[in-house]
């Protein structure tokens, strides 16, 4: 099994992050595949942003396509995920809609809590998308922009965890989902400080990603009814004109 790890953030030390939480998770014999974004951004932080990076996410996963079971969009906005399921007759998850239908399998409520309060209104919209807004207790953040993503984890983790109480103690939360990539993997280090389930999304992601491919053959993706026309384009990389055109030559 083979399952694409899409960043399509520029940051490659995210990427490495999220692949080794990832690897942990799947079967011996299975291998993510993880893809770092040559431009755009080093981290998307908007909804125009993220419009970009998920022309790029396409380009990514449809260079890489040939033998992929699966692929992951590993950014928390989800970048490109509704088009990269109408474009790849595989499986494709998005960490927010993951860790959101995951959190509402895990609890009552959920809330998310990430590390900047420039994503609240867009990471707001992942529970509105997946019509969960009912279960949604809001999005907890810090009160000013952090640019230091790198070292976010170590920075913010006493903020984050006091954030994720009071998602719990305040908001009546059952679960709190650690929203955005640089904070993947800090759910192992403060669920013990926290009353509440925490779920990373990279986790959820992966999780997600088995499941559908456990639940349905490959093939059945490709024969879905509604799939787009195949249609020639001009100006693209030869992997995403092919993808467009349903051209299956290597």
């Amino acid at each position: 099994m083979r399952i694409l790890l899409v960043n399509p953030n520029m940051t490659g030390a995210m990427t490495d992050r999220m692949a080794d939480i990832a690897r942990t998770l799947v079967p011996t014999g299975t291998k993510i595949v993880p893809l770092t974004a040559d431009r755009g951004f080093p981290y998307i932080a908007s909804r125009a942003e993220a419009q970009i990076a998920g022309a790029i996410a396409y380009e990514l996963i449809a260079e890489h396509a040939d033998g992929a079971d699966a692929a992951i969009i590993a950014a928390f906005g989800d970048p490109g995920l509704a088009g990269a399921r109408e474009l790849f007759d595989f499986p494709v998850v998005g960490m927010a809609e993951a860790a959101v239908m995951s959190a509402a399998m895990l609890g009552e409520r959920f809330s998310i809590v990430t590390f900047s309060p420039v994503m609240r209104r867009w990471y707001e919209d992942a529970a509105r998308d997946a019509g969960l807004t009912a279960r949604f207790t809001g999005v907890r953040t810090p009160d000013t922009h952090t640019s230091d993503l790198e070292n976010a984890q170590t920075a913010l983790q006493e903020d984050l965890i006091a954030l994720c109480r009071h998602a719990v103690e305040q908001d009546g939360a059952d679960v709190v989902i650690l929203g955005g990539a640089p904070l993947a993997g800090m759910a192992d280090d403060i669920r013990q400080r926290v009353d509440a389930i925490v779920v990373d999304p990279i986790s959820a992601a992966t999780a997600q990603a088995l499941a559908l491919l456990s639940m349905t053959g490959r093939d059945s993706f490709g024969r879905r009814h509604a799939k787009p026309l195949a249609k020639a384009a001009e100006g693209l990389p030869a992997a995403l004109t092919r993808t467009f055109a349903r051209d299956k030559t290597p």
